[in-house]
């Protein structure tokens, strides 16, 4: 089904996101609870969902997870839509046929063939350990749902991207996979978080280039600016540690201990070695919170 939201102008998320989003929900249980990609609904004030006659029905967005991307709507009037039963997503293979469903009016159900499965390094400090790559590329992949041979959810829409297939680039979709949602679905519904300590964030954009990691931009007023990490700064070391990718970079930083923990960081800058002791902060802490309905 069709999401809209709108998000204030001042949100933490508006200036990368927008302040009106537009994407794709599915329905996952008899309730009518939809899920979607996360980044949609982060901070909105409102949303909207549409069925599959065009009606719309106003929602609340009352939970997201930042390790896996996830978020969860309630509609607050019936939707009359069905449901969608889980599949396994750790049964999909290099190879596998999946269909790629979005709102009706967006597109027709699509067919993909799943392409790879991999680690996702996200520039923004999200990572994945076993993503899932398809492709032809979905026009409307925002929450767009992967659904296997069955039927079956195996799937949400969360990127376009580029992959390589026999030395030729081509787009392609990464999918956050399904089962990263069952052991913490009945905690985001009851809690509208996972039952886990925030991660350290840093506030940083970073890239991986030839065995180095590149900080591409700092958030305002986020603890690496006031660090003084700056953009071109090289991220060398994480306390003992050598840095040469985006994962090892996440991984060392995140196993220091939750939100506010300390973070020593060597950077290099113009040939300089410098050794910072970065305050990390919880990333969920900025966001606005869904106003109750």
């Amino acid at each position: 089904m069709k999401l809209r939201a709108d998000v204030p102008e001042d949100a933490f998320t508006a200036g990368i996101l927008g302040s009106q989003r537009t994407g794709n929900g599915v329905v996952i249980n008899a309730d009518g609870l939809v899920l979607t990609i996360g980044y949609l609904t982060t901070e909105a004030t409102d949303v909207w969902l549409s069925n599959a006659e065009g009606r719309e029905v106003a929602a609340h967005p009352f939970a997201y997870d930042q390790v896996t991307g996830f978020g969860l709507v309630l509609p607050l009037q019936k939707l009359g839509m069905p449901s969608i039963t889980f599949g396994s997503s750790a049964a999909l293979r290099i190879g596998s046929k999946v269909h790629v469903l979005s709102a009706r009016e967006f597109a027709a159900p699509q067919s993909a063939r799943v392409l790879a499965r991999r680690e996702f390094a996200g520039a923004w400090e999200y990572l994945l350990d076993d993503a899932i790559f398809a492709a032809p590329a979905h026009p409307h992949w925002s929450g767009a749902a992967l659904v296997d041979e069955h039927g079956g959810l195996v799937g949400l829409g969360s990127l376009l991207v580029r992959e390589v297939i026999a030395g030729e680039e081509i787009n392609a979709n990464m999918f956050v996979p399904i089962d990263l949602l069952k052991p913490i679905l009945e905690s985001l519904k009851t809690h509208g978080h996972a039952d886990r300590r925030p991660r350290p964030w840093l506030g940083v954009y970073t890239a991986e280039l030839t065995g180095r990691v590149y900080v591409t931009g700092v958030v305002d007023g986020g603890p690496a600016q006031t660090a003084d990490i700056r953009e071109g700064d090289v991220i060398s070391q994480v306390a003992d540690h050598e840095i040469s990718s985006l994962p090892e970079f996440y991984k060392r930083m995140w196993e220091l201990g939750p939100a506010g923990s300390a973070v020593p960081l060597t950077t290099i800058r113009a040939g300089n070695r410098l050794h910072l002791n970065v305050r990390s902060a919880d990333r969920g802490a900025l966001l606005k919170r869904p106003q109750a309905h």
